[in-house]
């Protein structure tokens, strides 16, 4: 870590208490995502952060979402857990044509941050360092018009952006059928520029021969060009 990051940390740490709030307990590589998301800016890196905390107590009162306040999302089995990249990250892959939009708008966002948390959990066994990343594979394949969440797909952008600062490694967008890109452009409104650079759309022979080299063949099922078998997220067992 260079001097100018160990001065805006703190100054981002005195930030946070004149907000009020505080970064015990909280390691460098946590407050460093929060300050590389609003460009390196104190001030505003910790009205994120204390904004974050305050989100956290109240959406995630016991530290984690339990797989019962979700059971009607997980119900659907469009969540896979599939271990490690050759990065090192967590790989979720999401089948959207088992994803219908929720009825309960509660429970899908507690449904973002159980997957998300689980993911993220997933690649550190209990002994966080604070600056994981996830990949995130969206498989577009045999969608119909009934799968298009544009509401939800928004609301799961805006948590990663809003509350898990640099957690996103990649996202890749698999077999995006025709109709799907109007909704895609629409969705982009609401991304930011640094979390769409972050995305690869996946089309031509090259770019699925470069996704399974960036993922790794070890982790990827077998439909997605690797030798892995797709896991539940339920099945995986992680410690918060």
């Amino acid at each position: 870590m260079d001097t100018n990051e160990e001065i805006a940390l703190t100054q981002m740490r005195k930030s946070v208490e004149k907000l009020g709030s505080s970064t015990e307990g909280y390691g460098e590589q946590t407050l460093m995502r929060f300050l590389i998301a609003r460009s390196m800016d104190p001030q505003k890196a910790a009205k994120m952060f204390s904004q974050w905390q305050k989100w956290r107590a109240e959406m995630v009162p016991i530290g984690y979402i339990s797989d019962s306040e979700v059971a009607d999302e997980l119900e659907a089995k469009k969540i896979y857990l599939q271990g490690l990249s050759k990065n090192g990250h967590p790989v979720m892959i999401v089948k959207v044509n088992k994803h219908f939009s929720s009825k309960d708008q509660v429970q899908f966002k507690k449904f973002v941050v159980h997957l998300l948390d689980k993911t993220i959990a997933s690649s550190f066994n209990g002994r966080e360092i604070g600056n994981e990343k996830l990949i995130g594979i969206l498989d577009l394949q045999n969608i119909t018009y009934s799968n298009v969440d544009t509401r939800g797909l928004i609301t799961g952008f805006q948590f990663l952006q809003a509350y898990y600062p640099e957690r996103l490694a990649t996202c890749y967008l698999l077999h995006m059928p025709q109709f799907f890109v109007t909704v895609w452009r629409f969705v982009c409104r609401f991304l930011e520029k640094a979390t769409q650079e972050k995305i690869r759309i996946v089309r031509s022979e090259e770019e699925r021969e470069n996704f399974i080299r960036e993922v790794g063949e070890d982790v990827l099922p077998e439909e997605y060009g690797g030798r892995a078998k797709i896991v539940l997220l339920q099945d995986v067992a992680v410690n918060y």
